[in-house]
């Protein structure tokens, strides 16, 4: 039988009930990294509305980890136990509960996009960012950026893990390493931002050494019957310079696999603001899906102008991806999933207390 949007999925010992994944969407909402009221809502309606894994936002695992002041986090006790009943909620409603783990590195210490989305001051609730060099993230005022030393790259994959570690007592069942949009794990993959000449710079075995690092981190903090997934930027999208490239993350795929992936989440872009989109349409990412799907016997994700149940459905039955990945279509339509199964003609379970509005899929 050809697997469909409303099929399950198993990873490791970990059961999806369909094919359908809430994309991680910042809400720069989490005064001192504490998740709020507005998580739990804004999480929990996405899996009364019928997705299969519900992920969080980014998850900083280090204050400097954040992109703003005000991002969710997971480096404090604290911190996970305001998660804990988000993701028992999501699980309540047959979804499965994920988090991404993150560190914004140079592109941390902003202002939400609301405000603006400038850097903030480290005499304002800023901070000196840090990356694999001291070189800003280009902006009209850039952030101050201090690069990370060996001791600190130590420190930042034990916060992987350590994070990982919190996110597990806390009840997620899913975790994601966020390795894209520019933010630190993808600015050491790319020769755009990595001008190392150490053992974390130059060769493309050196500049993915910190991926590696904390994959196998995260990896080994998080139980042998749970998945991770790992989420990249394919392409940097700068075809006229040296830059990571799709060619670059078809290798990298099977060297994710011996970490310990599961799962790759396949975007693109975010390394510089010179970055050239070639056409944003529906789907424009899922080529890169496809040939890191090639390269590896991981499964992976596509993410990217998803918007009707239709495309999703037919991304997983023709093979392109095992998993629809869906952000902005989620956040106009938090029951996207249900609205799916009715498009599709799937008769799926509706919460008890939304029944009697339950339409018929005859």
């Amino acid at each position: 039988m050809t697997d469909s949007l409303f099929s399950p999925l198993e990873l490791r010992g970990t059961r999806l009930p369909n094919r359908l994944m809430v994309s991680p969407m910042c809400q720069y909402s989490s005064p001192g990294g504490v998740a709020t009221d507005w998580h739990l809502v804004h999480l929990g309606s996405r899996a009364v509305g019928g997705a299969g894994l519900v992920m969080t936002e980014a998850t900083a695992v280090a204050p400097r980890g954040r992109i703003s002041p005000d991002d969710l986090g997971v480096w404090t006790r604290e911190q996970a136990d305001a998660l804990a009943p988000v993701a028992e909620f999501v699980r309540s409603q047959g979804s499965v509960p994920g988090i991404q783990l993150a560190h914004a590195g140079r592109k941390a210490s902003t202002a939400p996009p609301w405000e603006g989305g400038d850097p903030v001051s480290p005499d304002d609730r800023g901070w000196v960012a840090l990356g694999p060099t001291d070189e800003p993230y280009p902006r009209e005022t850039p952030q101050p950026t201090a690069a990370l030393g060996l001791d600190g790259i130590e420190t930042v994959v034990e916060q992987f893990r350590a994070a990982a570690e919190r996110a597990y007592a806390a009840g997620f069942e899913v975790a994601e390493v966020h390795a894209a949009h520019g933010y630190l794990l993808h600015e050491f993959l790319s020769p755009v931002t990595n001008a190392r000449e150490d053992d974390y710079g130059g060769s493309f075995e050196n500049r993915t050494r910190l991926l590696r690092e904390v994959t196998a981190a995260v990896r080994d903090a998080w139980p042998d019957d749970a998945p991770v997934f790992v989420r990249i930027s394919a392409t940097d999208w700068l075809p006229d310079r040296e830059s990571w490239t799709v060619e670059d993350s078809a290798r990298l795929a099977p060297l994710l696999a011996d970490a310990g992936a599961d799962l790759i989440d396949v975007s693109a872009g975010g390394i510089s603001p010179d970055q050239q989109v070639p056409n944003a349409g529906p789907g424009y990412q899922v080529p890169f899906a496809e040939t890191v799907r090639e390269a590896t016997n991981l499964a992976v994700g596509a993410v990217g102008g998803i918007t009707t149940p239709e495309h999703a459905d037919a991304l997983i039955r023709n093979g392109r991806a095992d998993l629809a990945i869906v952000g902005r279509e989620h956040l106009r339509d938090p029951y996207f999933g249900l609205r799916a199964a009715r498009a599709l003609g799937v008769d799926v379970d509706w919460p008890v207390q939304y029944r009697r509005a339950k339409p018929s899929t005859n």
